[in-house]
């Protein structure tokens, strides 16, 4: 499917719109404990290779696993949060394979019994609201990690790090009706903000602690039956997740015109090349031949635990940006934006505790503080500018007692210097001092200059208005008073003839 012409361009949109995608993703994310799932070896990412293991862990034999009990209360949090029934008993399995990152031969997971099932996520794609099913949640213990490159026989051998080896997971696997490389993106970027609220995951993705795998398929639109599933793993980014099925709809659409037959099977995304490449034939779950973990009793969950983690949980996303927009009369999305984090979102409530008006406080965050904070790379738990200080700040200007633009001034001296508003607005002699008649003298000053900008205001023209301030506001080097400023231009300009 060449896009080299126009016309070839024009071609595969109208072959692309006969078919309908079929997505579904499995989310592996990495719990944040402190100790492994079966062992009580450290999760601290970056240590030395092969320092954080044990005999458990490693698989030695006459080793037995004891599971990690907060790794599933931060499992059944995820499970709540995600609208997810907890079952009241769940088991692990063996799942059989044989790769040099599972050193006991199998990986301990969940399969017939999972920990939970039939929940829902919703997400919001061109402004249009889609609940996503979730088929199941689990807990199982990761793999080690394969090195290939960085060592001097890397062109011959393969080097393991088995600290990742034995560290907490969950997988989130989703029902398939996501219909859309925006809607997968959408889903990943609502599950990531969920398990941060929850304090379940850091959801480092260059750490590994989440990574995607996307099950696609296509079908003529209108069609129920699903078309061959295709699996594409190594998606360690969003960009590379929406990148991926993009390719691979266009792949499976392309086969399916020219007559081929598609194969089920697992592929890999090659970022550097912009393509996928087949990795191997799809396993199915008999070839992995699951049997219940010998060594591990049934996981009982009673109504009193599940309920105990219940109330832990932390007011969500969704719910937080409803009363955002209810209670403080901001837009949505200022909503989304200052609800994108839980810091940062308490940021917003404090700085508004602390007396700043809400939409201004919005307004500020977002030009100012955010703007900042993301040019020196900082998060807003980093912030050199605590809320009561910026709310100091907010009031001074709604106060009128500095101007917006020496407002936006003295933010910058905060936030390098970590002084007050206040103390800068005294010491440099910043605050509004321009008196009434300075100000009606420098507008007739601006109005006498500009005979045909009021000519154009008199026509009917009201957005030349916007020049006369700004020219005010320079003559009174900023320290007018705008609203002064304002309500003696109205009246000078309604006088003139």
């Amino acid at each position: 499917m060449a896009k080299s012409a126009p016309e070839a361009i024009l071609i595969a949109a109208e072959i692309l719109a006969k078919y309908e995608p079929v997505i579904g993703l499995e989310v592996h994310v990495q719990l944040l404990t402190k100790t492994k799932i079966f062992c009580g070896c450290s999760t601290r990412f970056g240590d030395p290779p092969n320092t954080n293991v044990c005999p458990v862990c490693l698989g030695l034999p006459g080793t037995l696993p004891v599971l990690n009990k907060r790794a599933v209360e931060m499992a059944m949090r995820a499970s709540l949060a995600l609208n997810c029934t907890i079952r009241e008993r769940s088991r692990f399995a063996r799942k059989n394979y044989f790769y040099p990152d599972l050193p006991k031969g199998y990986q301990i997971s969940q399969y017939e019994l999972p920990l939970a099932t039939g929940g829902w996520l919703e997400i919001e794609v061109a402004g249009a609201r889609k609940r996503i099913g979730i088929t199941r949640l689990h807990l199982e213990e990761d793999a080690a990690k394969n090195l290939h490159e960085g060592f001097s026989q890397s062109a011959t051998k393969a080097y393991i790090d088995y600290n990742r080896c034995g560290t907490p997971l969950v997988e989130i696997v989703s029902e398939p009706d996501i219909r859309s490389p925006e809607e997968a993106y959408a889903y990943l970027t609502a599950l990531r903000q969920i398990m941060l609220y929850t304090g379940v995951s850091d959801c480092n993705m260059e750490e590994g602690s989440l990574r995607c795998d996307a099950n696609v398929s296509v079908r003529l639109r209108g069609a129920q039956e699903f078309g061959t599933k295709v699996e594409v793993k190594n998606l360690n980014s969003f960009r590379f997740l929406q990148k991926a099925l993009e390719y691979e709809i266009e792949r499976h659409i392309g086969v399916l015109e020219s007559g081929g037959r598609l194969s089920q099977e697992t592929r890999l995304w090659n970022q550097a090349e912009g393509h996928t490449v087949s990795m191997r034939s799809k396993e199915r779950a008999h070839d992995y031949r699951y049997f219940p973990e010998p060594d591990l009793l049934p996981v009982h969950i009673g109504a009193a635990w599940r309920d105990e983690v219940l109330r832990s949980l932390p007011e969500l996303p969704e719910a937080k940006r409803a009363r955002f927009i209810s209670s403080y009369g901001i837009t949505p999305y200022d909503a989304e934006v200052l609800t994108n984090t839980r810091a940062l979102a308490d940021y917003f409530e404090a700085v508004v505790k602390a007396g700043a008006p809400a939409k201004a406080a919005a307004n500020w965050m977002q030009t100012e503080l955010l703007r900042r904070l993301k040019d020196s790379g900082k998060e807003i738990e980093a912030s050199p500018v605590a809320p009561q200080a910026l709310a100091e700040l907010v009031k001074l200007v709604e106060s009128g007692q500095i101007t917006g633009n020496v407002g936006k001034k003295v933010f910058a001296t905060m936030f390098e210097s970590g002084r007050s508003a206040a103390e800068i607005v005294a010491a440099e002699g910043l605050g509004a001092q321009v008196s009434a008649s300075a100000i009606e003298q420098a507008a007739r000053e601006v109005i006498a200059k500009n005979p045909e900008n009021i000519a154009k205001f008199k026509a009917g023209n009201e957005g030349v208005f916007k020049f006369f301030v700004g020219q005010v506001m320079r003559a009174t080097r900023g320290q007018a008073n705008p609203q002064a400023v304002n309500d003696i231009l109205k009246r000078l300009l309604s006088e003139t003839k």
